[in-house]
């Protein structure tokens, strides 16, 4: 990209504030996405869930949703799910409250759309396997696959892809195991009945005949 044209952090400080519209520069190039899918977000405390359920018992690094991560003045992203190692986490956090530096793991969740699948497939792969990310997990909640990406002579290389029968495991976290479909499945949701007008008037009908044959008198 043209010197001239590579956006920066400071482009985006003075850029407006919009609810649910989330940006990030890759290589000086401006990535704007907006407020995602219902599942997409589900699939993100799913894995939370299992990362931090993890962290409890292994107490060697912490989970974090959307982490700001500021490798450069123009090379800043928000991933959906990060781990980082307590002993890296010393080194690259600082007082403003944001990552300078690369976790070991960082996740990113797939929204349907080959803008999305170029974003997070090409120039976010090749942003983590330039940063020093070990691994990383793009998740596809919509086709329920898992492609895991970890660091091979020196970068980040596709060494599986997982499917919902499949567990996922990492060299990363050792003990660590879990089903995929635990990543992507939701509970079913059971709306409760609404009563309508026509419900209304005809159970209030019911009560008057009781009222009339004097079964519900005391």
């Amino acid at each position: 990209m043209d010197a001239a044209l590579r956006w920066t952090i400071a482009d985006l400080e003075v850029m407006p504030k919009v609810e649910g519209r989330r940006y990030e520069i890759i290589d000086g190039e401006l990535y704007m996405s907006t407020q995602p899918h219902y599942h997409h977000q589900l699939t993100c405390n799913n894995v939370s869930f299992q990362l931090m359920s993890w962290d409890i018992k292994a107490r060697i690094g912490q989970t974090v949703n959307a982490p700001g991560i500021i490798f450069a003045d123009d090379d800043n992203v928000a991933p959906d799910v990060s781990w980082c190692s307590f002993k890296r986490l010393k080194d690259i956090l600082r007082d403003d409250g944001k990552l300078h530096g690369a976790p070991e793991l960082v996740i990113e969740v797939l929204s349907p759309g080959s803008t999305n699948e170029l974003r997070d497939g090409k120039a976010k792969l090749k942003l983590y396997s330039r940063r020093g990310v070990e691994e990383y997990w793009i998740l596809d909640w919509w086709s329920g696959r898992a492609e895991i990406y970890r660091r091979r002579f020196r970068q980040l290389r596709l060494v599986e892809t997982l499917f919902k029968q499949d567990a996922l495991t990492s060299p990363l976290l050792p003990g660590f195991t879990c089903r995929v479909a635990d990543l992507f499945d939701y509970p079913s949701i059971e709306l409760p009945e609404t009563e309508t007008p026509a419900s209304k008037n005809t159970n209030g009908n019911n009560s008057k005949r009781k009222n009339q044959n004097g079964s519900t008198h005391k």
